[in-house]
């Protein structure tokens, strides 16, 4: 499974310094000026929102590597459930919108089963991709997942003042650009971040 270890180095080179390059993208409007009445701990949550997105869709490469083989579906409406209930339980005592926070969950699992799939079909046509080792979903997974979550939570509550602003689009498109040129995502997770991102602005 040397693509994931690969990854995985990746990230943990990178993930320290994504979330300054982030806040520096998101310091200024479309126009090159000052970002108005936004605050740096908005522009910061921002960034720490986009770097968690991707984390959580490359953890897509562990859960795909655990299920690989095996009778497991890619699709687990039940565990799906229970990740969108605690979402929402928890927006609540964060005093988010609870149909934001699914809209954006949602978006996010969609996202994590698009590069499964993805990577189930390289694996089937490049073989020596395939994963050496199988995960378990329940102690090695899950709890990853569960974390970023609730980092992920905190995060879009912090972000507030840039989301609902109108140019809410144009700044996230700035940060996930600088995150993707950062942690250095290919083809197949620079697409599941941007399904993973792509109702985080209001409609």
């Amino acid at each position: 499974m040397s693509t994931i270890r690969m990854r995985a180095a990746v990230l943990a080179l990178t993930i320290a310094g994504v979330a300054a390059l982030v806040a520096c993208g998101t310091s200024r409007t479309p126009g090159g000026g000052p970002s108005g009445s936004s605050s740096p701990q908005a522009e910061q949550a921002l960034g720490t929102l986009v770097r968690l997105a991707a984390e959580r869709v490359m953890t897509a490469d562990t859960v795909a590597a655990a299920k690989w083989g095996t009778p497991q579906p890619i699709d687990d409406p039940a565990r799906e459930k229970i990740v969108l209930d605690k979402a929402t339980a928890r927006a609540a005592e964060l005093g988010i919108d609870r149909a934001s926070v699914q809209r954006i969950f949602k978006a996010q699992i969609a996202a994590n089963k698009d590069v499964q799939r993805a990577l189930y079909a390289q694996w089937q046509e490049h073989p020596a991709e395939q994963p050496t080792r199988r995960p378990d979903l329940a102690t090695q997974v899950r709890p990853v997942l569960d974390r970023v979550d609730s980092r992920l939570l905190t995060a879009i509550q912090q972000a507030q003042p840039l989301l609902s602003r109108p140019d809410c689009d144009v700044l996230l498109e700035r940060t996930k650009a600088t995150a993707v040129q950062a942690m250095g995502l290919d083809a197949i997770h620079r697409s599941g971040l941007d399904q993973a991102l792509a109702h985080t602005c209001p409609a």
